[in-house]
């Protein structure tokens, strides 16, 4: 076959998602087209059940099944094709809440799901069709920790990687180094659900808030008694999770990492569950808990010299109102991945995917709308800080506003230092256009409200705040392709200073301020 003919081969059936088996399993085979005038040679390096992924000499190209024929002793079964996916990481997730999901996902698409247990880190979900009895995939469990995932994704293993924080700059770049993408993008990751960090002692405990600076002064081992918070004449006794588990690293990452902080000396715990119960047996333990796992303890609200008081709750970390929200996220590779695995990726941000997630003591992404009557603690402390003249005008204008409506849940929040969205709030953009799509505001309006910190002149504050609104309307809209738009208003507005949530006087408190709501009419 000629270079040239070969060449209209690859551009007719190369697209740009990719999928892969092991090397090992790379086999010759050849691909002809229908009419046979066209044949192309390589190696087997994967298949999905629609896609060949082949090796060949003017590289890796992928070809549409449905237009060829394949020969040779690696050729799958294009009838009888079971698609194998790898699923990895976080035991936290791994567990429970992803298991249900795939549960959750076989019965709503007419499989039966069995479990097929291996050893305590790894098992087997076999999904069949009920109505013909054919297997038709398996989704393969290796439960350890968030490290691992990653691990696995960066040597091309896993299908799918259960993360409890976001991958690292440093594994971002081994990722594009090995030819991996740019694993920040997008559509290389997606929010599953909510947890949030919470600080969790003994219920006989005396002591009853912390800040986050006091928080990182005890985990750092600066502060090592309870009388400098309040409490008895007693050592601290510092709890938390192995080292490898995304809930450690979602703590270094968060609070230790921007105070160039270092975990001091603390007992650790195999699993988020023993890490509570060790705390609640502890009369002197402390320990940042998962939200979703903390058990007999008692939380403690978050504060600051001004007086506001944050609190974990479900509403508090789907808004990401409390500062110490982390969300967990799935992570695939570069690649194409079997049909099942895209259908089951797509189920988990179903509206019945949220009930699963829910009910696994996660906080799930389903948008609520929070009426006025209950947002009086948010409008009183904004009625205690407004200043001057500008302050009460500010105040007014925005009650005003805003009386009339109600705040959806769906929030967004920038990285530290940067004009960039969070991740849980680009997951939101995502979230609110396909809503959109849907046609679930046709006939409503949405106003997108930028909101900023105290610090700097109040007109400049305002400014940027605007603009930040408004980049979150356009990216909205941007990503909602198929709505019709002119079914639902969008408009942007301002209001600055005027609803503080947190006090100014820290970094945390004046990145939880900085952010855009969302109110319905």
């Amino acid at each position: 076959m000629s270079i040239r003919r070969a060449a209209i081969f690859a551009a007719l059936f190369f697209v740009q998602t990719l999928f892969a088996l092991p090397a090992a399993l790379a086999q010759d085979i050849t691909l002809r087209s229908r009419d046979g005038s066209i044949e192309l040679k390589g190696d087997l390096l994967g298949f999905d059940g629609e896609f060949y992924r082949i090796d060949t000499r003017f590289g890796r190209l992928t070809v549409d099944g449905s237009g060829v024929t394949c020969e040779g002793i690696g050729c799958p079964s294009l009838t009888d094709y079971v698609a194998e996916v790898q699923v990895s990481g976080s035991a936290t997730l791994g567990r429970v809440l992803v298991p249900a999901l795939i549960e959750a996902f076989a019965a709503r698409s007419g499989f039966a799901a069995e479990r097929l247990p291996e050893d305590r880190d790894h098992f087997t979900y076999a999904l069949t069709d009920r109505r013909t009895a054919k297997l038709a995939g398996r989704f393969h469990f290796s439960v350890t920790n968030t490290d691992a995932g990653f691990a696995g994704l960066l040597a091309d293993e896993a299908d799918i990687v259960m993360a409890l924080r976001e991958i690292r700059p440093a594994e971002v770049q081994r990722a594009r180094e090995a030819g991996l993408g740019d694993m920040t993008l997008s559509n290389r990751s997606s929010v599953l659900a909510l947890d949030a960090l919470v600080p969790i002692v003994a219920p006989g405990n005396p002591v009853d808030r912390l800040s986050l600076s006091d928080l990182v002064a005890i985990l750092s081992g600066k502060k090592n008694n309870w009388s400098a918070f309040g409490g008895p004449d007693a050592p601290i006794t510092l709890h938390a999770r192995a080292q490898s588990a995304g809930l450690s690293q979602s703590i270094e990452d968060s609070l230790l990492v921007p105070a160039r902080a270092t975990l001091g000396a603390a007992t650790r715990h195999a699993s988020n569950t023993a890490l509570a119960e060790a705390v609640t047996r502890d009369p002197f333990g402390i320990a940042l808990a998962a939200f979703s796992d903390i058990g007999g303890a008692k939380p403690l609200p978050l504060t600051g010299p001004c007086g506001f008081q944050l609190r974990a709750a479900r509403r508090t970390v789907k808004t990401e109102d409390y500062p110490l929200t982390a969300p967990a996220f799935l992570y695939i590779p570069a690649r194409r991945l079997p049909a099942l695995a895209r259908d089951f990726l797509k189920f988990t941000r179903s509206p019945a995917a949220q009930i699963v997630i829910r009910r696994a003591g996660f906080v799930d992404q389903a948008p609520e709308e929070i009426s006025v009557d209950l947002q009086g603690d948010r409008f009183a402390n904004a009625v205690l800080s407004a200043e001057g003249t500008d302050g009460l005008f500010e105040l007014q204008r925005m009650t005003r506003a805003l009386t009339p409506m109600r705040r959806l849940t769906t929030s967004f929040r920038f990285e530290v230092g940067s004009s960039r969205l969070d991740a849980q709030s680009r997951s939101n953009v995502l979230q609110l256009a396909r809503a959109l799509e849907s046609g679930a505001y046709d006939g409503r309006e949405l106003l997108f409200a930028g909101f900023s910190d105290g610090a700097g002149p109040a007109d400049a504050n305002l400014r940027i705040a605007a603009k930040r609104a408004e980049a979150v309307r356009i990216a909205v809209e941007l990503a909602a392709e198929t709505a019709d738009l002119e079914r639902t208003r969008m408009t942007s507005d301002a209001f600055g200073e005027a609803m503080p949530m947190a006090c100014d006087d820290t970094s945390w408190g004046r990145e939880v301020n900085r952010r855009v709501e969302v109110w319905l009419r």
